[in-house]
């Protein structure tokens, strides 16, 4: 049981590293702010069929309601994960990650309707999880008693 301790006792003992609890909340306000930006853009695509431009013949050429549906639900689960990040919930690094790396293939997805914002985003999350893998339970716990 001392052995426990000793390690708890150790991990609040040592310094937090401000670079990760910095990216951690940067990851946090980057998924809040894709998250928001995802949902517009499955509105957009749900309320304007029109209003994206199909580049060429494409594999993955579903219903342009659809990718607005896909958009808007992963974009507020995004959102609300990153909400949680900040708020310091443990479960939220892990939903955080898997969110978005859902993200990123579902952007990828919609390359022929919006490359430039597409790529963009895809590279934003890929930010977003080395962000919340690098941020550990150690400077979470460290950061919520300063």
């Amino acid at each position: 049981m001392s052995g426990r301790a000793d390690q708890e006792r150790e991990m609040v003992e040592r310094p937090v590293s401000g670079w990760a609890v910095g990216f951690a909340y940067f990851a946090a306000c980057v998924m809040v702010l894709a998250g928001i930006f995802g949902a517009i853009v499955g509105v957009a695509a749900i309320l304007k069929n029109d209003l994206y431009v199909v580049r060429g013949d494409y594999v993955f050429s579903w219903d342009l309601t659809t990718w607005g549906w896909i958009h808007l639900v992963v974009g507020i689960f995004v959102a609300v994960a990153g909400f949680a990040v900040i708020a310091g919930q443990a479960w939220a690094r892990t939903v955080g990650i898997i969110l978005a790396g859902l993200s990123a293939v579902a952007n990828f997805m919609f390359l022929p309707y919006y490359p430039v914002w597409s790529v963009l985003i895809i590279v934003l999350d890929v930010v977003v999880i080395w962000a919340l893998v690098m941020y550990t339970r150690q400077y979470a716990v460290a950061s919520r008693r300063r």
